[in-house]
């Protein structure tokens, strides 16, 4: 297990250009099962939970060729199904939570996709009921093995039909989509997830050939085709690690631009970070942090009541950007209410800023009020564990900002969902050595 030694209290300067979008790799690594011909991907993030992902791909059959940094080529012309029914693959699996998302592809292609429980972060529950119940909606035959957590869906042929999804779910939304394109006749799925990283999983299956109608929005119409071809496809930044990026530089009082974020993909990201006072300026594709020499700001309604910031289905504000907002109001000027409305465990990990001497109330499992120090007490250093990918980019944020030297252990968490972060922040003036 890796650690993370952290001198905090250090202002950063220089460029930073984030990675591509995980949530985007997950999905689109999966689409590669739809078709026997060569996808070629950009821009894919050398990060934990993605490499699972490739290798797993790999041993499914997948031939994989790498081009450079950050681009492959993947072939899936000979896919071994047996794989699936393999010690090895139930190993596979259940250590990476993208892992789900292959059984679209498999069940449209190969009439069958298994997969053992996903792991992945500790937050809370993240059910699967949504994927499931649209394979079973499109004609597929659902069973699940309780004493080995095992899950299958199998049907000779996919029929498209009408379906109003329980929830926007954004992964539940792509494996449906994925299945439904090779699917007979026309599938129609309502309240269905529209983020970014959805809409170019969708032009990306337009360009292989697949009939997707409706793209950005909650109402989706796929009308089947008989096989799709290959494509070339270039992922977005990921817009988790922007918001991260902001969040550092102004707990850290640093002036930084992050480089190529994409602006017109980012949503309601740039105007919460303002409504917490910190200046955000637009620089052509870039995003510029001046330094925050007297602090920042946090703005109240116009009744002059307490700010509050959720969490919704897009274009509402993401999740997991939800921990950073809680630690950069830690050092803001004025209060703000923080509800979590998704996972009922991410605030947990209040705990450890608190003992850094934040001004925390955990009200529930998924509110938290904080009120701001105004920077006129440091928060301080102290030895924590990385709960999950998000909180700990958050603490690691926090040590930056505090006084002494902080240890941030299990960081494989962060490894999880950011690539070479002890480099990237060393090279903008970070503090940060790793620890074996």
């Amino acid at each position: 297990m890796a650690t993370f030694k952290i001198e905090g209290g250090h202002q950063l300067k220089g460029e930073i250009t984030p990675q591509g979008a995980k949530n985007e790799a997950l999905q689109i690594l999966s689409a590669v099962l739809l078709t026997p011909e060569k996808v070629t991907i950009s821009n894919i993030p050398d990060i934990r939970d993605v490499n699972k992902l490739i290798n797993l791909l790999e041993n499914l059959g997948v031939k994989i060729q790498k081009n450079g940094k950050g681009s492959y080529t993947f072939q899936a012309d000979d896919i071994n199904l047996s794989y699936l029914e393999s010690q090895q693959f139930r190993k596979d699996g259940s250590g990476l939570r993208g892992s789900i998302m292959i059984v679209g592809p498999l069940l449209t292609r190969f009439g069958k996709g298994y997969i053992p429980k996903p792991g992945g972060d500790k937050i809370g529950r993240r059910r699967l009921d949504t994927h499931f119940e649209g394979f079973i909606n499109l004609g597929a035959t659902f069973r699940y093995n309780k004493e080995d957590h095992f899950y299958g869906v199998e049907a000779d042929t996919l029929k498209g039909t009408y379906m109003l999804l329980d929830e926007a779910s954004v992964t539940g939304t792509a494996n449906i989509i994925m299945a439904a394109v090779l699917a007979e006749g026309k599938t129609t799925i309502y309240n269905a997830a529209c983020e970014p990283y959805l809409q170019q999983l969708c032009k990306m299956l337009n360009r292989m050939g697949a009939k997707i109608e409706g793209i950005g929005s909650n109402k989706l119409y796929i009308e089947g085709v008989e096989a799709l071809g290959g494509t070339e496809h270039t992922m977005l930044p990921d817009m988790i690690e922007i918001g991260s990026w902001i969040g550092l530089a102004a707990m850290t009082r640093s002036e930084l631009t992050i480089k190529n974020v994409s602006w017109d993909d980012l949503g309601q990201i740039p105007n919460v970070f303002r409504k917490l006072g910190i200046t955000v300026e637009r620089k052509g594709n870039d995003i510029y942090i001046p330094e925050h020499k007297d602090g920042y700001e946090i703005q109240n309604y116009i009744d002059d009541s307490i700010l509050t910031i959720a969490d919704a289905p897009w274009p509402g504000f993401t999740p997991d950007l939800l921990s950073i907002v809680l630690v950069v109001a830690t050092q803001a000027r004025g209060s703000v209410l923080v509800h979590q409305k998704m996972f009922e465990s991410r605030l947990f990990f209040v705990d450890k800023l608190i003992d850094m001497g934040a001004k925390i109330i955990l009200c529930d499992p998924h509110r938290a009020t904080v009120i701001g120090h105004d920077f006129k007490s440091q928060l301080k250093a102290t030895t924590m564990t990385s709960p999950d990918i998000r909180a700990g980019i958050s603490l690691l944020i926090a040590a930056l900002s505090a006084k002494g030297t902080s240890t941030i252990h299990n960081i494989e968490q962060i490894d999880r969902g950011y690539e070479r972060i002890d480099e990237r922040l060393q090279a903008i003036g970070a503090h940060i050595i790793r620890v074996s």
